[in-house]
């Protein structure tokens, strides 16, 4: 039995490869590398996948959910609001 919880949404998004991401091991830390620019993702599709991956705790799913949803809001701001309900 392993610690995480219940498969996600994200970690079966991801491992059917139906995320535009993957991981950049560059240097000191991994970084996301997006295969479309953010600003160009459907916000109403991605986002709630990748909010409901926080609650991941295995590797590489917790960072990618986690540092997914912080570049999202970092660079779609303006598309946050229209996806909270």
């Amino acid at each position: 039995v392993r610690p995480n919880p219940p498969n996600s949404e994200f970690r079966r998004h991801y491992e059917r490869g139906d995320l535009p991401i993957q991981i950049d091991h560059g240097g000191c830390h991994n970084r996301i590398a997006w295969k479309v620019g953010i600003e160009k993702l459907d916000f109403h599709h991605y986002l709630p996948i990748f909010f409901d991956g926080l609650r991941e705790v295995e590797m590489p799913y917790a960072f990618l959910a986690e540092q997914g949803v912080y570049d999202m809001m970092q660079v779609g701001q303006s598309k946050v609001v229209s996806v909270i309900p």
